[in-house]
């Protein structure tokens, strides 16, 4: 009798694996300065406090029992907190719902809001994890291209008046990854008249927000209308480890990622969530132990900017790093950087080439580097190995 082999949900058959965690197996020599992965500095975690915050967590048996769905009531009520300072309003308990990262709160939003076929549209270049979630739901994905201001609000009102219904308009409205760029205050405030006029939810994905190294960023486009829904981490700022993320939403959304999330994991770890309470109330502590944060990352932001404009010139022109963990940078002579790859691993260099995060344009003479990593010399090291292999 012969063998019939199950088949695989047909929605896999368009998704590929994101390019830059791939990429990240190439960086793992030591030889190699990776200008490629987008983690934060471990060696800048607090360790010592997330130890001391542990222990006292532990004191408690309830924190290794199951929690609610949308998580430690106590976590969520500091997070309201904090959201209500941020938003300039009160945001109530109810619409502050705890994930697995930020990134498990897009992936429940995409099924949430989307049906398939359903339009989104998102920046270009765009956020890989947006482009997987969205693909994955079955989305159509249109782009609008960013400009040194963030979003082009204007190409998005061209794609409205063609006809175009989005159902979802998604932005990294700070520090972009991977772009580098924040979107302008006046743009924030059109694009959520846009909503409100068009009748489309807009996702904030903001986890560089309080990474500023000159000003704080403006104030969220959530603070311009209820149809928008925020979603960041203590990935960036505390640990990646800790899997703390949020999205503050009105509660009918909510209430409908929680039946979802229920069906995908019951529900965060009690655990981790007392932790991040912890460290997030501490407030003294945790303000001084950012700025710590800001500190180093503009500073390596500035060494490699300094490096790349000094040992190139004209060749390549970046964005300035204001905040955040990213630049990008663009060959002006049209040098490939996905054919320039290999020679800079060859040369002790790794970066993410810029078609990794292309929807429409091909971004073929740009590339995105991360600082966040390697100290100022190590960074200014980096930069002058990558010229050599592009003369080469």
């Amino acid at each position: 009798m012969s063998q019939t082999t199950p088949a695989l949900a047909g929605k896999l058959a368009g998704l590929q694996s994101s390019a830059i965690r791939d990429l990240l197996k190439l960086t793992a020599r030591a030889d190699v300065i990776s200008l490629a992965g987008g983690l934060p500095d471990a060696a800048l975690m607090p360790r010592e406090r997330i130890a001391t915050a542990a222990a006292a967590a532990l004191d408690d048996a309830a924190v290794l029992q199951y929690t609610e769905s949308p998580g430690w009531p106590a976590l969520r009520a500091v997070l309201a907190a904090r959201e209500s300072a941020r938003v300039g309003r009160a945001v109530p308990e109810a619409e502050v719902f705890i994930t697995h990262g930020s990134q498990q709160a897009l992936s429940l939003l995409a099924e949430v809001l989307l049906d398939p076929g359903a339009l989104v549209v998102v920046e270009d270049p765009a956020y890989v994890g947006a482009l997987q979630v969205f693909r994955a739901a079955g989305a159509r994905i249109v782009a609008v291209p960013l400009d040194r201001d963030g979003m082009r609000v204007d190409a998005l009102e061209e794609l409205l008046a063609a006809g175009e219904r989005p159902a979802v308009v998604h932005t990294v409205s700070n520090f972009h990854n991977p772009g580098g760029v924040t979107l302008a205050p006046e743009r924030r405030r059109r694009l959520a008249e846009l909503a409100e006029a068009h009748g489309f939810w807009i996702i904030e994905d903001d986890p560089y927000g309080e990474l500023w190294f000159d000003a704080p960023a403006p104030a969220p486009l959530a603070a311009y209308s209820p149809q928008v829904i925020r979603l960041s981490s203590v990935s960036k700022i505390l640990a990646p480890a800790l899997r703390v993320g949020w999205m503050v939403a009105p509660d009918r959304v909510c209430r409908a990622v929680e039946l979802l999330k229920q069906g995908a994991d019951l529900c965060g770890s009690a655990l981790t969530h007392r932790i991040a309470t912890d460290l997030l109330t501490d407030t003294d502590w945790l303000a001084a132990h950012v700025n710590s944060i800001r500190t180093a990352y503009g500073a390596r932001a500035k060494s490699l900017v300094d490096a790349v404009r000094t040992t190139f010139g004209d060749r390549v022109t970046c964005t300035d790093a204001t905040g955040g963990m990213f630049v990008w940078a663009d060959f002006t002579d049209g040098t490939d950087t996905t054919a320039l790859l290999p020679a800079a691993l060859e040369a002790g260099v790794a970066y993410v080439p810029g078609s990794a995060f292309a929807v429409s344009d091909a971004y073929g003479s740009s590339m995105r580097l991360c600082f966040t990593t390697s100290d100022e010399p190590t960074l200014t090291e980096a930069v002058t190995r990558l010229a050599k292999a592009a003369r080469d």
